[in-house]
Formats: C-alpha cells, structure tokens, sequence
C-alpha cells in the first residue's frame, strides 16, 4: 500500500505520521523539538520522528511554525520559538534528509486542510479557519485550498486591531492587535492581574466552570473580542463555515457562549447562519492536512 508522510514541526513538539490515500494514519510517532539548538537539529529531529514510523513513503508533507514560503519552500520569518529557523531551506534539507519529495506550508493551513479533508470541514470549499492558543492564527480556504497572498502572510488574524486590544502589546512588537487580549497567554496574565492564582489557563478554565466570576469574565471578555473579530471577517470574506481550533477553544462553555453571541453581534444577515464549530480531528488534524498537500503533489 502507497502511502506518505505528514508533519507536523511545532515549538514543542514534532509529530509524524504514515497516510493513506484514503486519510487514514497507519503509525505515529513524535519527538520533542530541540527549539533552542538551531534548524539543523530540528530538521534531524524530523528525520528521526519520520525514521520511527517504520514504513516505506512515497513522498512527505510538512507544516511548520514561521510564514513559509510554499513556492521557494523556505522560511520567510519565524519567532523565537525556534531559534535561527528564518531562512532555513524547509523543502530542500529535509527532501535531503528523507530521500523523498517534499512538500512544505504554514502550519496553520496544514490544519485547516486536515479538517478539510477528512474533519469537520469536510465537503465545504470556502471555509474561515482559526487557531486561538499561544497565539491567534488563521487560513482562509478559498475553494478548496489556503489563501496564502503575495508574501505568504495571509492568514495572521491575530495580528488585525481590534478595540478590546487599544493600547495592549502584542507579542510582534505592535499593540492594539487580537492576539493581546484573546490568546491563552494573554487571558492568563489578565486573570493573574486581577488577582486570580491560576498558574495555568486550563484552571481558570475551571474555575470559570465552577462559579468564579472573575475567571468568567476574563474568559468571556477575551472570547468576546475575538469573536468581534471574526464576525468582521465572515463579512468580509462570505465562508460557508467558521471553524475553531487550539487550546483555547477548549476553555469550555463560558468562552464558547460569549464566541458565538459577539460573532452573531457583528455579522450582516446574510450570513447570520453561518456555522462557528469546533474542530474534529484534534492533533491529528495538522499532520492529516500535511500528508494532503503531499498527495496532492504526487497527483
């Protein structure tokens, strides 16, 4: 049986998988990513992951942190996520390492095509992906296939202003931006802020569970403002479905609530129906939609 490879190259971990197909995962394996020691050792690290799978491949598909430029197949620019991976030759070394063509992209758009193919995306064409976790990411799929723009930007939502943000730092050195005031990090410090002892966002999710007004209402404001921001973009761009992903979407149902009532505040009428839903794939969905992008390459 042919099969391929999909990746998935995050800040703290790597994940491989042998796919069919039919988008079916045969083998796993992962390995923690060596963020500090430079690309070479996290390209090794890929290698190593892809080498436990045990099984023959016809061909690899990588998503991996950082704007990638899926033409050249370099990296445009990174964070200090991982140290020295801007200008790394993603394509080239790891088709060396591997011995197979390879196929790279963000990977933020490997996730929304995993989801597209086989998740809770499946069968739509115009789809408004977003992850909103360490920080808030996005892919538009347009007909089919990711948006990735004349730089290769397209899709960092988390970095378009919003009013709940004003006067609020961003980690790209800005201010004003989503990703201040929705990511995990930065509904955490405004937890710890106000006086909460959470060290941890999934306990304040909790706690927000349990009756804590204060880590309702910081959950609520942050998803309030985020959802502000994607009810402008159903407008925008008209997709068939908006779909959630990352850890904080799994903060439960004080944050969902308040999602879904601001995006219902901003949209127009005609797209009021517009679905916002979760993802279904989970960790998978991001090696899934790489092993896409390789299938669709071997043709």
């Amino acid at each position: 049986m042919t099969e391929v490879v999909g990746v998935d190259i995050g800040g703290t971990g790597i994940a491989a998988a042998l796919v069919t197909g039919d988008g079916r995962i045969t083998a796993r394996s992962s390995v923690p990513t060596p963020a500090t020691e430079g690309a070479g050792a996290v390209l090794d690290a890929v290698a190593a992951a892809v080498g436990e799978l045990g099984g023959s491949f016809a061909a690899a598909g990588v998503g991996s942190a950082g704007v990638i430029d899926r033409a050249s197949g370099r990296v445009r620019s990174a964070t200090d996520s991982l140290a020295g991976w801007a200008g790394t030759d993603l394509r080239g070394e790891l088709a060396a390492r591997l011995g197979v063509p390879v196929t790279v992209d963000n990977d933020v758009h490997a996730h929304a095509l995993g989801e597209l193919w086989t998740g809770a995306a499946a069968g739509k064409r115009h789809v408004l992906f977003v992850t909103v976790g360490t920080g808030i990411g996005g892919s538009l799929i347009i007909d089919g296939r990711p948006h990735h723009g004349a730089h290769a930007v397209a899709g960092h939502i988390g970095h378009l202003p919003i009013p709940a943000a004003a006067g609020k730092p961003c980690p790209c050195g800005g201010s004003g931006h989503a990703e201040g005031v929705g990511s995990g990090p930065a509904l955490l410090a405004e937890y710890l802020e106000r006086g909460g002892s959470a060290t941890a966002l999934p306990e304040v999710a909790a706690l927000a569970e349990s009756g804590d007004a204060v880590a309702a209402d910081v959950l609520a404001l942050g998803a309030a403002a985020t959802g502000q921001l994607l009810g402008g973009l159903v407008n925008a761009v008209d997709p068939e479905l908006v779909l959630v992903g990352g850890g904080v979407s799994s903060c439960g149902p004080v944050w969902w609530s308040a999602l879904r009532a601001a995006v219902a505040a901003e949209v127009l009428p005609a797209v009021r129906d517009v679905p916002v839903v979760t993802g279904g794939l989970g960790s998978d969905a991001a090696v899934l939609g790489a092993a896409r992008m390789a299938w669709d390459e071997l043709g």
